[in-house]
């Protein structure tokens, strides 16, 4: 009876520990399968890329969730306070001078795009047509008015005080066009053109309100050497600059699939900047 007792005890810690050593195997399976959730802030119409990448990234247990914000701060105190994780709409310019102005450390872990601002009007075909009197609206950010001012001096239809690093309408050193410049959120600017008579404006702007760059009278020069301050990044913590997930992020957005979204998307008015040659 002894004899038998121990081997009805003997059989029960046997399948004891099989049952705990299955479950340990499930669990790792479990965990080796899990997926990962990553918040990435983005403006207006870059959802149309994301979403293309972020049915590639499942396939890598990746699963991308897309918080859209309306005007150019919101993104990055997002990303600053842990509401997002990474941010995708901002060139390297401004992202400096924000962390510069709020003093923190946001940082770039990849290139993604560069696009031009331009000049749309409704009452106008050509930039040389604006007169004495006539209202540019533009982008009224630090980073993007200077960039706007610097177009309109292109232009010939200003010129601005030297050596100022962000130049505002007050930075304007002639202005013998004798246009009046109006900066509005950026957001606002595609809207004002039922009242203004142009309006400087960026391209995912530009996008959802159905403006063709076909149709701008004038694009700013996105090809020179100076213009690697104004590529797209995506933008981290400064502690998560190295995530292993973060990273294949980045991959996922630099490559060839990207790209034909890009350019089936923007028609040729934003360009993938991650192996673009200045």
């Amino acid at each position: 009876m002894k004899k038998n007792l121990k081997k009805i005890i003997v059989g029960f810690v046997a399948v004891a520990l099989s049952l705990v050593v299955t479950a340990c195997g499930n669990s790792k399976t479990s965990s080796a399968n899990k997926e990962t959730t990553v918040k990435v802030g983005i403006i207006g119409s870059d959802d149309r890329v994301w979403n293309d990448i972020a049915k590639r990234l499942k396939k890598q247990n990746i699963n991308v969730k897309l918080v859209k914000f309306t005007n150019y701060d919101q993104p990055n105190q997002a990303l600053d306070a842990g509401d997002v994780d990474l941010n995708a709409y901002q060139h390297i310019y401004f992202l400096d001078n924000w962390n510069d102005a709020h003093n923190t450390d946001l940082t770039p872990i990849g290139n993604t795009v560069i696009a031009p601002l331009a000049v749309f009007s409704h009452k106008i075909k050509s930039i040389k047509e604006l007169n004495k009197g006539d209202v540019v609206t533009l982008p009224n950010d630090a980073t993007n008015q200077a960039r706007a001012l610097q177009l309109l001096e292109t232009a010939g239809l200003i010129t601005l005080k030297k050596g100022v690093k962000f130049p505002t309408p007050n930075d304007v050193a002639t202005n013998k066009s004798g246009i009046k410049l109006k900066p509005l959120d950026a957001s606002q600017t595609a809207r004002s053109l039922d009242d203004a008579t142009a309006a400087i404006v960026n391209n995912g702007v530009a996008l959802d309100a159905n403006l063709s760059y076909d149709d701008a009278i004038y694009t700013e020069k996105k090809l020179r050497k100076k213009s690697e301050i104004w590529v797209n990044v995506i933008a981290a913590q400064k502690k998560d600059k190295n995530n292993k997930v973060y990273k294949k992020i980045v991959a996922a957005y630099q490559n060839k699939a990207t790209a034909k979204v890009i350019k089936d998307t923007y028609k040729g008015s934003t360009i993938p900047a991650w192996n673009y040659k200045f």
